[in-house]
């Protein structure tokens, strides 16, 4: 198989794999889901990503010899530090400080 093919046969599999994984979510209760939530998003921004990226074939081997690449990929994305909640701070701060300005915008008028 050339690089093209390797990156769609792993798209390919990460995807049923998120299907299976999808099925079992969708037969939980309710509240069980939502204990799942931040972990189905993190996986669809996994497949997300892999639509965009190009793999060297070896890579795409390696990943294809996992039974199951997404969960693999989602348990090294948790053990990283991420500025996830800084930027999630910096978004309070910024929202709250737009706010303050369009309140004296109004004021002034």
């Amino acid at each position: 198989m050339n690089s093209e093919e390797l990156n769609a046969a792993l798209y390919n599999k990460m995807n049923q794999e998120q299907a299976i994984y999808m099925d079992w979510l969708e037969s939980l209760p309710p509240n069980e889901i939502l204990q799942h939530a931040y972990e189905f998003t993190v996986r669809q921004d996994i497949l997300f990503a892999m639509e965009y990226t190009e793999l060297q074939p070896e890579q795409c081997k390696a990943l294809l010899k996992s039974p199951c690449p997404v969960a693999d990929i989602l348990r090294d994305f948790e053990k990283l530090e991420t500025g996830y909640m800084d930027t999630i701070r910096d978004c309070i701060e910024g929202r709250a400080d737009k706010m303050i300005q369009l309140e004296k915008q109004k004021e002034a008028r």
